[in-house]
């Protein structure tokens, strides 16, 4: 007679201890040409009770012009909250740049919201011990469940912190990088440092008993602020929905109640002009998105970038040498950004049960472990939020950190959103720079004209503000 079936335990990982003989000899050449040789250091796993062996590994790589007191510059590849594996620095983005700076590079895999494992299954027979039945008998497991891709990249940095005397470069200056969700990941790790908040699952991985705060971040177009980003998206697009984003009636009903809910919210920040020290409002805010919008228009004129007659921007243009920028109207800006590609549905983020929207990533990702997909807003659940549920909100949102003193905040912040970026709202970046600014970091804030969904660009600039740190 058979018992009931149990999982096979979870992989354990040898050591924590990093082997700083073991490695490989490679190089990577530049687009410049330079040629960048370093160690290379990978298929490392960075806890001890190993659940998904295809991503939660790191890799590590030492230039061999390492920098005396060299920063880590940790790059994530997260993209729409997958999973993402360890990788290898690439010479085209910011992973090669940093090894070409002399930096130590850390690229550690994550688990997200696609990753599955299959584990296998182990049956009691009574009176015998346990034994294995036919090897084609798996359990099919979700791993991604969050907050698991941010406490892969947490306990990442531990290793890291932890084996500071035999890895290279100084782990009191570990630099983030991501772009999109990753870039949330990266506000995320640099806000929510050594938080209790995240300790007791920390401890059940095996992740080292060491800190996970970091030093710097760079955040290029950052989806996070996820429980407000629908409401954020349609409030800033929701004048769109006739004439150019031809929403049917369900979704442009979904957009009216949205956009109602956040000007409560965005009061509720109380965000300030760190200029004039003004409380920004929802009644003065657009005019202060906008200052920032004219700011990205007048830089990108100034050297020399064609500036489209659609774009909402008055030339004062008596002549060639005196034409100048002397107004930028925002709503026809939106509309040049809305119909260069074509806007989300409501609701953006969490989308699914409505008017027939499937399931996002983050709708998985916030599910269940079984792999149940969730809704995970108020608007979308109504007020009966499991307590499980708000508090894994609550962990992936790096707005609820910044003002808590239970979290160490990276001093140094690189905040990235593209101008012509739609993906999510430009509040979303906006706010977070503010609530920094705020509370008295270090902040160096952009929206780069006519730049979409992406990051690691311009990076003569990002490196030249990491070397001025």
């Amino acid at each position: 007679m058979c018992a009931a079936a149990v999982l096979f335990d979870t992989a354990k990982a040898q050591t924590l201890k990093f082997d700083a003989d073991n490695f490989t000899q490679k190089q990577l050449t530049m687009p410049d040409g330079f040629v960048v040789k370093y160690k290379a250091y990978e298929n490392i796993f960075y806890v001890s009770n190993v659940e998904d062996s295809v991503y939660q590994t790191l890799n590590v790589y030492v230039p061999e012009n390492l920098k005396q007191d060299s920063p880590i510059f940790l790059r994530t590849y997260i993209g729409g909250y997958l999973a993402s594996k360890a990788k290898q620095p690439s010479a085209n983005d910011a992973s090669g740049r940093a090894l070409e700076e002399g930096y130590v590079v850390c690229i550690p895999g994550s688990r997200g919201s696609n990753s599955f494992v299959h584990k296998e299954i182990y049956v009691s027979k009574k009176g015998k011990k346990k034994k294995r039945v036919l090897s084609d008998e798996f359990q099919t497991v979700y791993t991604g469940k969050f907050p698991a891709g941010l406490l892969d990249l947490k306990a990442a940095v531990r290793y890291l912190k932890a084996n500071d005397a035999l890895i290279a470069g100084n782990s009191n200056k570990i630099i983030t990088d991501g772009t999109s969700a990753g870039g949330a990941m990266s506000a995320l790790l640099a806000s929510t440092g050594n938080h209790p908040d995240y300790e007791e699952l920390l401890d059940k991985m095996g992740a080292e008993k060491a800190a996970d705060d970091v030093w710097a971040a760079v955040c290029f177009c950052p989806i996070t602020d996820l429980e407000h980003a629908d409401m954020a998206y349609e409030w800033l697009y929701g004048f769109c929905n006739k004439n150019i984003r031809e929403l049917d009636s369900c979704h442009e009903a979904l957009s009216e109640k949205l956009s109602k809910l956040y000007p409560e919210y965005l009061n509720s920040l109380n965000l300030k002009n760190p200029e004039t020290g003004e409380q920004l409002t929802a009644e003065n805010y657009l005019d202060y998105l906008k200052s920032w919008l004219l700011k990205s228009v007048s830089k990108a004129f100034e050297e020399g970038q064609e500036i489209s007659d659609t774009a909402g921007v008055t030339f004062y243009d008596e002549s060639k040498e005196s034409r100048c920028i002397v107004d930028f109207n925002l709503e026809k800006y939106l509309e040049y950004v809305a119909k260069s590609q074509r806007l989300k549905n409501p609701p953006a983020f969490d989308s699914q049960n409505f008017c027939s929207n499937p399931p996002s990533a983050e709708n998985k990702a916030f599910g269940l472990s079984d792999g149940t997909t969730l809704n995970f807003t108020e608007f979308a659940v109504g007020h009966i939020l499991t307590d499980d549920l708000v508090k894994r909100v609550k962990m992936m949102n790096p707005m609820n950190y910044i003002s808590d003193n239970q979290a160490v905040k990276a001093k140094n912040w690189y905040i990235r959103h593209g101008a012509k970026d739609r993906d999510t709202g430009f509040q979303i970046s906006l706010n977070l720079a503010l609530k920094l600014l705020g509370e008295g970091f270090n902040v160096n804030y952009f929206l780069p004209w006519e730049t979409s969904h992406t990051g690691d660009y311009n990076l003569n600039e990002l490196f030249d503000w990491l070397e001025a740190l």
